[in-house]
């Protein structure tokens, strides 16, 4: 959904600059959006949904009090949480982001003060387009996500180190393919649902949604470079991590992160999440 949304506003932003230097009539666009639609072999684009009542795939979801903070995370930061989990793990397959966000899974999760035997996750957003067969184009204007998972105790993930837990998200984001993708659209196509938060996320989950790679600072309409990047209200819970590019790009990432209260306070206390957080310019 991000991908789409964005590939939007770059769109829009760039038909507003270019009529802003005298272009009036044609306004060249590229990338150019592809509105040809994907289905899966013998799915055709009338989908019945077995619902009699909207009740039944509609709810209110009512977050609980949260804390929500912008932490930066320098490049230089992340490369060194990148070379430490690798180190660690004796690879280099290990990402920037999977490095990032198995110290925010471990991080939040000691904040949470979760008994050694609690299953907790880390759930990442990921991009389905490179990993169809054949792939579809990044250009493609369409919603073509999904969620992948890791899965461990609080006390494995605490016992063992930021590149035990980096790896694990590494196999899941690895593992995922154009098989998963077909098969999960077959299950799907068998028991159709409505996304709802309240369904697939539970108070152990860590959640990192967006993307750093999206061009958010992009969307120029005359008044300059933007000051930050920051979300509204709309689905938001305990544990969900928002993650944006940082102001100075590089490979800079900020992290809009959501938690109760009192886990955000255990959080601004953790000495491995803190250390590794890194100081904005007050400008920004």
């Amino acid at each position: 959904m991000g991908l789409l949304i964005g590939t939007s506003f770059n769109t829009w932003t760039h038909i507003f600059q270019a009529q802003a230097q005298g272009e009036r009539h044609v306004v060249p666009i590229s990338p150019q959006p592809i509105h040809n639609r994907w289905f899966p072999e013998g799915c055709g684009p009338l989908i019945n949904l077995p619902f009699k009542h909207h009740d039944e795939f509609i709810s209110r979801f009512e977050a609980p009090k949260l804390r929500e903070r912008v932490f930066h995370f320098s490049a230089e930061s992340i490369a060194k949480l990148k070379a430490k989990a690798n180190l660690e793990s004796n690879t280099t397959k290990i990402s920037s982001f999977q490095s990032l966000s198995a110290l925010v899974w471990r991080s939040i999760t000691r904040a949470r003060r979760l008994p050694d035997d609690q299953r907790t996750s880390c759930k990442l957003a990921t991009n389905n387009r490179s990993r169809m067969e054949p792939p579809l184009p990044q250009e493609y204007f369409g919603n073509s996500i999904y969620v992948v998972s890791s899965e461990a105790t609080a006390g494995e993930l605490l016992e063992n180190n930021l590149g035990w837990a980096a790896w694990k998200l590494h196999l899941a984001v690895a593992n995922h393919n154009d098989r998963v993708v077909r098969q999960w659209h077959k299950e799907w196509l068998e028991s159709p649902f409505i996304y709802q938060p309240a369904r697939f996320f539970d108070p152990y989950t860590v959640m990192m949604g967006s993307s750093p790679r999206f061009n958010m600072y992009g969307n120029e309409f005359g008044m300059g470079k933007a000051v930050a990047v920051r979300s509204g209200y709309a689905n938001k819970f305990d544990g969900k991590v928002t993650s944006y590019p940082g102001h100075e790009g590089g490979g800079s990432i900020d992290l809009e992160i959501c938690l109760t209260p009192d886990t955000m306070n255990a959080l601004e206390s953790d000495k491995e999440f803190m250390n590794a957080v890194s100081e904005s310019n007050p400008l920004y």
